[in-house]
């Protein structure tokens, strides 16, 4: 009998130490927009801190993004473990058919899934945000969303502070952090936005110590967009979030939490160089399946883009033949055009967790954007660089690096998905939470 005791006390401590191995108490989940794998894996790109982290952890050769792989579709797949079709944000902002008005899915009430942000609370843990997509009004304990005006492009402050919460939370910042922000702070087109969500979201971890902080950094992809994969500005901007990121790391040490912390640094997709534009509306206008009447836009067949790619919204769902009619005329371009994308069929969004309410998409090859424009010529020269693409090939995707409490050392895999963060970051947290497409691969974690 009292062998029998002794051997299921050290059994007990057996599976206790295999589940302490893999726990973290707290998480730190960080993107770097735009953000790709050669970061981190490539010696010309100034990025230290992400480099120390992934010879002393885990990394992925790239991570699959979604379909279009643009920020708060790919952003809210990784929070939710769920591909667009189950979490209802397509796209960065709704269809219109006059064009983007700069109202983008914001407000969290958008999603249609449970989120990391409720089972972290079930939990009876804490959670915070700095720059998240879709976080506006969120269930999340210090909270400062990505939002912005939709009257005053030069207010880059009043939107954020006025949806911060707790209330006090931006006065606390701006005294214990970052100083007295101005609209300047806080615009992409500095480097010291980065450094100040850096700030802000060091402060809020050292002061109290969520369970899961989540922090957004942008400027990488603002500069690819302007200059393409390796501009001289995207180098700067590297390295501008890679120090962001050493900020948050020493915040780490200060607040005593290094040994119980699990860092992840994901970002949402790739980039690709682009020298041609094609605007499809153009060949659906010539056949008056799209037109402006009075200053207005309308169409019984228009393609809505989002990012590089395409997606075709017909007005009336069941009119089978004006769908047949776009399915003619792009079959019947010239070889030229054809060849500069491929169409996404209803079978291949469903699979890839696309918009349930579009059937035909176009999917354009590397170095190709798509606009939805219907003046003009059908195909312009670009320039600079862009995502959305469907995610079949290694430019648009995304970089995973895994480090700290829970996770290995020295391991690497050659592809995730976005949907493969969130199981990650439910078991380093213990936390009760199905991601609805997401696995927990093994190898990752220790005695995992």
């Amino acid at each position: 009998m009292k062998h029998k005791l002794l051997y299921l006390f050290i059994a007990c401590m057996a599976c206790a130490c295999q589940v302490n191995a893999q726990s973290a108490k707290y998480v730190i989940l960080i993107s770097i927009d735009g953000s790709r794998p050669d970061f981190y894996m490539q010696e010309k790109w100034p990025a230290t801190n992400l480099k120390q982290l992934k010879d002393n952890g885990v990394f992925a050769d790239g991570v699959n993004s979604v379909f279009p792989s643009v920020t708060y579709p790919s952003h809210t797949t990784i929070i939710t473990g769920a591909m667009p079709s189950r979490h209802g944000i397509y796209y960065n902002e709704p269809f219109d058919p006059n064009g983007p008005q700069g109202r983008w899915y914001w407000e969290d009430s958008n999603i249609k899934c449970p989120t990391l942000w409720q089972a972290v609370h079930k939990a009876g843990l804490t959670c915070a945000a700095v720059s998240w997509p879709v976080t506006v009004g969120a269930p999340i304990d210090y909270n400062v969303p990505e939002i912005w005006s939709l009257t005053d492009k030069e207010d880059k402050i009043s939107p954020m502070r006025d949806h911060t919460f707790p209330k006090d939370l931006w006065a606390q910042m701006e005294q214990h952090a970052t100083g007295k922000l101005t609209s300047a702070d806080m615009d992409e087109n500095y480097l010291t936005k980065d450094e100040n969500i850096g700030r802000k979201a060091a402060y809020i971890l050292r002061t109290y110590k969520p369970n899961l902080l989540a922090v957004h950094f942008v400027c990488v992809d603002h500069f690819e967009h302007a200059e393409g994969r390796d501009g001289i500005n995207v180098k700067k901007a590297v390295e501008n979030a890679d120090d962001a990121v050493g900020k948050i790391l020493e915040a780490v040490q200060q607040a005593g939490i290094k040994d119980s912390t699990a860092i992840i640094i994901t970002g949402d997709h790739g980039f690709v160089n682009i020298a041609t534009t094609v605007c499809p509306n153009v060949w659906l206008a010539k056949n008056n399946l799209v037109w402006k009447k009075d200053g207005k836009v309308d169409y019984k067949a228009m393609f809505h883009t989002s990012g590089a790619a395409a997606f075709l919204r017909v007005q009336d769902k069941n009119d089978k033949k004006t769908l047949a009619q776009v399915k003619k005329i792009l079959d019947e371009l010239p070889a030229g055009d054809k060849k500069l994308f491929r169409i996404v069929t209803e079978q291949e969004l469903r699979a890839r967790g696309a918009d349930p309410e579009v059937v035909l998409a176009l999917a354009p090859v590397q170095g190709v954007n798509l606009s939805e424009s219907f003046d003009g010529d059908a195909i312009k020269a670009a320039r600079g660089g862009t995502h959305g693409f469907y995610p079949d090939f290694h430019d648009i995707q995304t970089g995973f690096i895994g480090y700290g409490a829970g996770f290995n050392k020295g391991v690497e895999i050659p592809q995730i998905g976005l949907e493969d963060i969130a199981p990650l970051i439910a078991q380093l947290l213990h936390l009760d939470f199905t991601a609805p497409d997401g696995v927990l691969l093994p190898g990752l974690l220790k005695n995992k």
